[in-house]
């Protein structure tokens, strides 16, 4: 039986580039780095659901509830680069797999937790977990796609809105079993069964990215995970054969420098000005919508937690929609429109929400979760993620998503405070101030991965930037 001879990151990005479709145990493994992204939703919505029981059952302040709904995306703002590196440095899977036992664990801590400063230690595994994971899930998403399917790195925003309603829907099972106010411990106590499911079949079933491989010179270890992960016979080209390794960021910390300068920061600063605006919007209000389900609806907790989930089904839409959205429009002009679409809507819901019939109380938040999820939701981590060559993917994600765990901690924390002082009128004005930003910036930078993607030539010939004249001809490319 012949065998493919892998010289170097331009055989394995080819070869993967070549293929019709993403199946077998790249399929697979496909679908578990997606399985890691819905259990960081899970668990990041844990909360969500069962936020107004808790605040009565442990008797919560306004500012103690920002604190721990936040506190997650706090410590995600460490983890993300921390995770990225880890990534870049020792490959994609065993800190993907860490990440799975760290959230096991935070839900245990939670769960079972006597006090308030017990939840925070909960809360604190579960941030960790999600800084972690979502920067190499993505990473591995891009380096197991082929290039002509890129937009379907989109699907992860599909998946996070139906873990969310997954919570939704297991909220109103436990409450319907009259746990009481207890119900947000079976909430997040139901993400640790997720966490050690995924935590199982991923350590049995991940294969490390040939791609990430290859770009570090392993290119034996390439071969032998393009053998796994592909049923084919692969080997390692003799070593005199091999593709050179042109310019290799091998400074740890120091290659997060790359992504700020030359043809990457306006990459950077497009991928970053959605992903914070994106955190911003969702986690400000998309996150709180059970609680603005009992200002719109009542205080009836069934009613309410069902009127959030009518929200959340149109973010599923959104979310699946998402890549076919961002296939026609290409990603960034898809996210112009929807952070546009999305200001339109905080603008209505605050000049209008008190007097707002039931059917525009319904229509308008699904709106703004629609165009959100199809959107900018869903693009900021694919920009980012396309943006970069495989030995800087992970890191890159971590620094950008770590700003857009700024984002969300932001929006977790403003939103309580400021509807406690101004009402959620205001509140809403206030916000719609983040998503018409956003579309500025989207419309003045022009980059697009799925327009102009990161090539096999990019990855091997990995620039440096060292002189203004190599830059000038980086950017005719």
């Amino acid at each position: 039986m012949s065998s493919f001879v892998i010289r170097g990151v331009h055989d394995v990005v080819s070869y993967i580039d070549a293929r019709p479709g993403i199946s077998g145990r790249a399929g697979l493994i496909w679908w578990l780095a997606l399985g890691g992204l819905f259990l960081d939703a899970f668990s990041n919505s844990a909360l969500s659901a069962g936020l107004g029981p808790m605040t009565k059952d442990l008797q919560l302040s306004a500012t103690q509830v920002a604190v721990l709904t936040s506190l997650a995306s706090w410590v995600a703002i460490v983890f993300n680069p921390i995770g990225g590196w880890m990534a870049d440095k020792w490959g994609r899977i065993p800190p993907l797999v860490f990440a799975k036992f760290l959230a096991l664990a935070g839900a245990a801590f939670a769960a079972f937790a006597p006090s308030f400063e017990l939840v925070l230690v909960g809360r604190f595994f579960v941030g960790a977990a999600y800084g972690i994971d979502f920067a190499i899930a993505m990473a591995l998403l891009a380096e197991f796609t082929p290039a002509r399917f890129k937009s379907r790195l989109n699907t992860w925003q599909g998946i996070w809105y139906c873990a969310v309603s997954a919570n939704l829907l297991l909220a109103i099972m436990f409450y319907n079993m009259g746990v009481g106010e207890s119900i947000w411990r079976y909430a997040v106590g139901s993400a640790g069964v997720v966490a050690l499911t995924l935590f199982i079949a991923q350590l049995l079933y991940m294969v490390e990215s040939p791609t990430w491989a290859a770009r570090k010179g392993l290119v034996d270890r390439a071969a032998a995970s393009m053998s796994k992960i592909y049923g084919e016979k692969f080997s390692a080209a003799p070593v005199e054969d091999r593709s050179p390794i042109v310019n290799q960021a091998t400074k740890g910390f120091a290659n997060i420098a790359l992504i700020f300068r030359g043809i990457y920061l306006p990459r950077t600063i497009l991928a970053a000005t959605i992903q914070i605006g994106q955190s911003i919007q969702y986690f400000a209000v998309g996150w709180y919508l059970p609680i603005i389900s009992l200002t719109l609806f009542g205080q009836d907790f069934v009613v309410a937690t069902l009127g959030a989930l009518v929200f959340n089904l149109f973010g599923i839409l959104g979310g699946f929609l998402s890549p076919a959205i961002g296939k026609k429009f290409g990603l960034r002009k898809a996210s112009a429109i929807g952070f546009g679409a999305v200001f339109v809507m905080l603008l209505l819901l605050g000049l209008f929400y008190q007097s707002l019939p039931i059917v525009l109380a319904f229509l308008i938040p699904s709106l703004f979760i629609l165009f959100h999820s199809g959107g900018p939701g869903a693009n900021g981590k694919s920009i980012s993620t396309l943006s970069f060559r495989s030995e800087l993917r992970a890191g890159a994600n971590g620094v950008i998503g770590a700003l857009g765990s700024t984002g969300a901690a932001l929006g977790l924390l403003v939103f309580p405070l400021l509807k406690q002082n101004l009402g959620l009128g205001p509140t809403f004005l206030i916000l719609a101030t983040v998503p018409l930003a956003a579309c500025v910036v989207c419309s003045v930078i022009k980059w697009d991965p799925t327009r102009a993607p990161v090539s096999p030539d990019e990855e091997l010939n990995a620039p440096q930037f060292k002189s203004d004249i190599q830059q000038a001809e980086l950017n005719r490319v």
